[in-house]
């Protein structure tokens, strides 16, 4: 269903951290208007004037996870697997977020790996399960997590590994001014905690398709 189209489903988390009601598109624009001249610049300049807009219309693309409930894309699931109990695994999927310090990018990729219990998901939800809780102020240990303890809370698979490498532009682009530095966090559930050998498979199926791919990517 397009997102547009439904009503906010909020988490547990986002409604402490609110605590009030979410202010209008008018008030948006005024404090990107109040920010620009903080900056130093005229928000009354031509190249200006249409600023506030396009940068409320660029929060609402950038942060549309707040409209999704991540547990309910993964309702629908498949039981008719042919007894298939092996790892299931869907690698490099790429996501932008942004820092919940400095409101500045995050850009990485996403490894979910899960050892079904007599049902799997569609490989689409899994890559909108990570998007839903990408597109949202974060920090890269809490996506993690959420990432995780969504799919096994939902799938109530075996076992569940989440594998995230990202840039930080926070880094990149201010402070240490650091650039070529990436972070990787990983969550661990059920038997790819309990079991090393489970865990070396999917860290090493994830190790495996960095070496192959072609340069560049």
């Amino acid at each position: 269903m397009d997102a547009t189209l439904i009503e906010p489903r909020w988490t547990e988390r986002d409604a402490r951290s609110l605590g009030r009601s979410r202010p209008s598109r008018v008030q948006a624009e005024e404090a990107v208007r109040t920010l620009i001249g903080w900056a130093g610049d005229d928000p009354e300049r031509e190249g200006l004037l249409d600023t506030p807009a396009r940068v409320v219309r660029a929060y609402e693309e950038w942060f549309a996870g707040y409209e999704e409930d991540p547990a309910q894309l993964l309702d629908r699931c498949f039981e008719e697997i042919a007894g298939y109990d092996e790892m299931v695994l869907l690698r490099d999927i790429r996501f932008e977020s942004h820092c919940e310090h400095h409101m500045a990018p995050i850009i990485g990729r996403a490894h979910i790996g899960y050892l079904p219990n007599r049902r799997v998901v569609g490989i689409s939800k899994l890559a909108r399960l990570v998007q839903a809780w990408a597109k949202r102020l974060q920090i890269q240990e809490r996506m993690t997590a959420e990432i995780a303890d969504t799919l096994d809370r939902v799938l109530k698979p075996h076992g569940v590994g989440v594998v995230i490498e990202a840039s930080h532009e926070c880094m990149t682009t201010r402070g240490v001014h650091n650039c070529g530095v990436s972070m990787t966090t990983s969550r661990m559930l059920g038997a790819f905690r309990e079991r090393p050998e489970t865990r070396q498979e999917f860290l090493s199926a994830i190790r495996r398709a960095h070496s192959n791919a072609e340069p560049g990517l």
